[in-house]
C-alpha cells in the first residue's frame, strides 16, 4: 500500500483557551507518533492553502459570514460554551481543508492508495447552519461533496469511529441517498444525537455503544451492523472520520478501546474498500484528547493503512 500523510504546518494558529482539550499539541503528538520504522515509507506532503468558499457546498449561505463576524481581530473569541475561534482560525480551517482535498486528489488520481490527514480543528459536529463541538467547518462533508462534484463519484461513504456522534455530518447528508454515513459512538454522551432510530433516508447507520463496553462491543457493532450496511451501499470512495477519543486514556469519554481496536476497525474498513472501491480511502483526524492515547491510536490506524 502507498499511504499519503498530509501534515498541516499552520495548525497552531487556531488558538483555544489554556486547558482546552482541542489544542495545538494534538497535531504535534500525532506527527511525533508517525516517525521512524515503517512510517519512513509514508508519502508525506504539507497541506496547501484551500479554497474556504468550498464550505458553501455543505453549509448555509450565511455560514461563513457568521464565522468571519465571530472571529476577533486578535486573540480568541467564543462561539458557544466549548467552541472557540481565534484571529488565525479561518486560515487554519482553509489549510486543513486544502490538506483533506489534497488527500482526495492523491487517492482518486492514483498517486496513493489511501491517505491520512493530520489536521485540526475537527469538523464532524459542524451542522449545515451551526458550528459547535470544537468544530468550525465540516471538512469531511466538503470532501464528500467535492468527490461528487470534481470526480463524479456516485456513492460516497463516511464511517465515523470518533467516540462522539458526528451530528453535523448526519445533519448535512440525512436526506441524500448517495452519501452513506455510519457512526459508532458512546451513548449517552455529547452531543446527544445518534440514536439507532435515526436512519435518514436509509443512508444513516448509528451504532450506540454504552460506556465501559470496550472493544468487544465495538467489534460486534461493526460485524453485525456497520460493515454489512457499508458493503450493501458499495461506495465508490470511503472517507473515515478518525477520532481517537474512544481510547481508554481519553478524559472525555469511557468506551475504553485499546490500540488494537483502532487497528482492527481500520483493517475491516479496508477489507470492504478493497472489495467495493479499489482500496480508495481518505481518513481525516477528528477527536482524541489524551496526547499519548491520540498518538498511539493514530499510529495503529496509519500502520494498518500503510501495511494493509
Amino acid at each position: 500500500m502507498t499511504t499519503l500523510l498530509v501534515s498541516q504546518t499552520n495548525f497552531a494558529d487556531h488558538q483555544t483557551p489554556q486547558g482546552h482539550p482541542e489544542r495545538a499539541d494534538r497535531i504535534r503528538a500525532v506527527e511525533d507518533g508517525l516517525r521512524g520504522g515503517d512510517f519512513d515509507r509514508l508519502l508525506r506532503r504539507n497541506a496547501p492553502f484551500g479554497d474556504i468558499t468550498l464550505a458553501e457546498l455543505v453549509h448555509d449561505a450565511s455560514y461563513m459570514a457568521r464565522l468571519r463576524d465571530a472571529r476577533p481581530a486578535e486573540g480568541i473569541g467564543q462561539i458557544d460554551g466549548d467552541t472557540f475561534i481565534s484571529d488565525g482560525s479561518l486560515e487554519v480551517v482553509a489549510t486543513g481543508l486544502g490538506g483533506a482535498l489534497a488527500g482526495l486528489d492523491a487517492v482518486l488520481l492514483g498517486e496513493a492508495d489511501n491517505a491520512f490527514c493530520a489536521i485540526r480543528p475537527p469538523g464532524h459536529h459542524a451542522e449545515a447552519a451551526t458550528p459547535m463541538g470544537f468544530c468550525l467547518v465540516n471538512t469531511i462533508a466538503v470532501v464528500a461533496r467535492e468527490a461528487q462534484r470534481k470526480y463524479g463519484a456516485e456513492r460516497v461513504a463516511i464511517v465515523d469511529f470518533d467516540v462522539h456522534h458526528g451530528n453535523g455530518t448526519q445533519d448535512i447528508f440525512k436526506d441524500d441517498p448517495n452519501v452513506f454515513y455510519a457512526s459508532s459512538h458512546q451513548m449517552p454522551l455529547y452531543p446527544g444525537t445518534g440514536d439507532p432510530s435515526e436512519t435518514g433516508v436509509g443512508n444513516i447507520v448509528n451504532a450506540a455503544l454504552p460506556a465501559h463496553s470496550g472493544g468487544e462491543a465495538m467489534r460486534a457493532a461493526y460485524d453485525d451492523l456497520i460493515l454489512p450496511a457499508l458493503e450493501r451501499f458499495s461506495p465508490d470512495l470511503l472517507l473515515i472520520s478518525a477520532g481517537f477519543d474512544a481510547h481508554h486514556r481519553d478524559p472525555l469519554a469511557q468506551l475504553e478501546w485499546v490500540d488494537a481496536d483502532f487497528a482492527w476497525v481500520t483493517g475491516k474498513l479496508m477489507d470492504v474498500a478493497g472489495r467495493c472501491c479499489a482500496n480508495r480511502i481518505v481518513s481525516l483526524l477528528e477527536g482524541g484528547y489524551d496526547l499519548r492515547g491520540l498518538a498511539s491510536g493514530a499510529r495503529h490506524h496509519v500502520a494498518r493503512l500503510l501495511n494493509g
